[in-house]
């Protein structure tokens, strides 16, 4: 027994120090990662600081793994893409990449400043399923021999400044389920009709061009497709209808014409379907209410005309949660009763032509967002605020509401209030007595509202956006309006407001638009940044404003 006991005391020795060996990374693999080091010259995220010593695969190297034979197989230098923030890398990617012969994972992504194009080193990363080089600012064209990589799963390049074509030959990649290129400047058609295997692809925020191609309706095993805000023109193809794994589907700001086909009611997996801001006609079919697991049926900015297929929607489309008929060739009257009557978040029927006082819905609380502009609602806005108790965003500009601000209780969490052109009076005060402290969009131009700009819209900490404009508004201007530090527009012209403009406005920083025209405005404008970089136009017709931009004041 004791001596069973030694041997295995010895086996487990022995296998602990051999795995301890194969640890220690190989020497071809450290140069190569010492390669990409060497062509950061300013890394912010501190990945790099940790890249020290001669073992790459001890644990000690960011982002890094390898196998039990000390080979690398992971690169992951991952930030999140905020533009914001002070983390990022500034260099090229290192053609030495393309020595890792066992990599099978390359993930840098996030990092902003990396630039230079696609090594085409990289071709020889046989063993490679993964590589996601997203929210960088890489270069170029998307080189074609990437499309030598026989083992490849997921190619996301989103989110850089590629330009060129979609290169045919990505049709080889046999085993790719995913591609993601979005968010960059490639230009050309697709031609991906032959991955059999695809079950996402995103190409939005690209100038592709030309028809969409038949051949993507046999991608059957397609789940995400998302070819929005491009050029692609011509009908949506009947191919389409094969697509029964399809779950979203966007197509908007595009050059489409025709017509949305009977066949969409047979896409039974389809959550959402988005194709806004093209140029489709006629009318709406009633195969769209089969739609059963439809949330999200956005049509806007198209040429869809009456009538809608009330009856078939009254019964259909059980999980819808979002609905933008919008600036179509609409003439609603009312709204129809499938809509008021549903538990709905988000209802757009801006310029749909409706008519009379705003509606009434039998379940508003779970109403979040609402845009009624651009219609003929007359009457009263308070009734509509008083159910909405979950609003955030609410879009009611260009009617003919009418009412007094302080008869308006609006709900606590309120982010967005466009009320512009309108007929509404009262002073401002009473309405931001009822206010959260949420509102990021105030806009209550072009109404009637009387009295002053009151002291405490300093409370509004997270205003992004205030516009009272073309309206009766006097007094002067309050400095606590300085405390709004992240007010990125302000608009106050054509009005009657008089005395000074405050020092304190300088410490607003994020002042990206103002506007002081055309009121009362005396004395000189306040010297420093933001203010005295705006163009005169914005403090033109005022009573004696004076300084940068405009004239020196007289001295004396």
């Amino acid at each position: 027994m004791q001596i069973s006991t030694w041997v295995c005391k010895i086996l487990i020795i022995f296998l602990v120090c051999g795995f301890s060996q194969a640890q220690i990374c190989s020497e071809g693999d450290r140069a190569a990662l010492i390669g990409f080091k060497v062509r950061i010259l300013k890394d912010t995220t501190g990945a790099l600081s940790s890249w020290r010593g001669k073992d790459c695969c001890g644990g000690g190297w960011e982002g890094i793994q390898c196998d039990l034979t000390g080979r690398v197989t992971q690169i992951m230098l991952q930030r999140p893409a905020d533009k914001d923030s002070g983390v990022y890398m500034k260099g090229i990617l290192s053609p030495t990449l393309g020595d890792l012969k066992f990599l099978e994972i390359l993930v840098i992504s996030g990092m902003k400043r990396l630039s230079g194009t696609i090594p085409s080193s990289f071709s020889g990363l046989k063993r490679l399923t993964q590589l996601v080089l997203e929210d960088n600012s890489i270069e170029g064209t998307i080189p074609s021999s990437l499309s030598q990589l026989p083992l490849l799963q997921t190619l996301s390049l989103s989110g850089n400044h590629l330009t060129g074509p979609i290169p045919p030959t990505f049709q080889n990649l046999s085993k790719l389920a995913q591609l993601t290129l979005a968010r960059n400047s490639l230009s050309g058609t697709l031609a991906l009709g032959k991955l059999a295997h695809l079950q996402y692809l995103d190409v939005n925020n690209n100038m592709l061009s030309g028809l969409i191609p038949v051949a993507l309706g046999q991608l059957s095993e397609l789940v995400f497709l998302d070819l929005s805000n491009n050029r692609l023109a011509g009908p949506i193809p009947n191919s389409f209808s094969n697509l029964q794994k399809l779950q979203d589907l966007s197509l908007n700001n595009n050059l489409l014409t025709g017509q949305l086909p009977p066949w969409i009611g047979q896409l039974k997996s389809l959550a959402t379907l988005s194709l806004g801001y093209n140029q489709l006609i006629g009318q709406i079919p009633e195969s769209i209410s089969q739609l059963q697991n439809l949330w999200n049926l956005s049509l806007s900015r198209n040429s869809f005309s009456d009538p809608l297929p009330n009856e078939a929607l009254s019964k259909g489309l059980p999980s819808l949660l979002s609905i933008d008929l919008s600036y179509n060739k609409f003439n609603l009257g009312t709204i129809p009763k499938w809509i008021t009557s549903r538990q709905l978040s988000t209802v757009n029927l801006a310029g749909c032509n409706l008519k009379g006082s705003l509606p009434f819905f039998t379940k508003p609380d779970s109403l979040t967002s609402i845009d009624l502009s651009d219609n003929h609602f007359i009457g009263g806005i308070s009734g509509l605020f008083q159910k909405l108790s979950s609003l955030q965003n609410a879009k009611l500009s260009n009617n003919q509401l009418k009412g007094n601000l302080s008869e308006i209780k609006l709900p606590s969490g309120l982010a967005l209030l466009d009320l512009h052109s309108n007929q509404l009076s009262g002073l401002l005060s009473g309405l931001l007595v009822s206010t959260g402290r949420f509102l990021e969009t105030v806009d209550l131009s072009n109404n009637q509202i009387m009295g002053t700009i009151p002291s405490t819209i300093s409370k509004l900490v997270e205003l992004k956006k205030l516009d009272v404009s073309r309206n009766h508004i006097t007094g002067t201007i309050p400095p606590s309006l300085g405390n709004l530090s992240k007010l990125e527009w302000l608009d106050i012209s054509i009005n009657s407001i008089g005395g000074k403009i405050p020092t304190n406005l300088l410490m607003i920083t994020q002042l990206r638009h103002v506007n002081f025209r055309a009121n009362k405005l005396c004395g000189e404008i306040p010297q420093g940044r933001p203010l005295n970089i705006f163009p005169s136009a914005a403090y033109a017709h005022n009573f004696c404003l004076c300084g940068k931009p405009l004239p020196p004041c007289k001295q004396g």
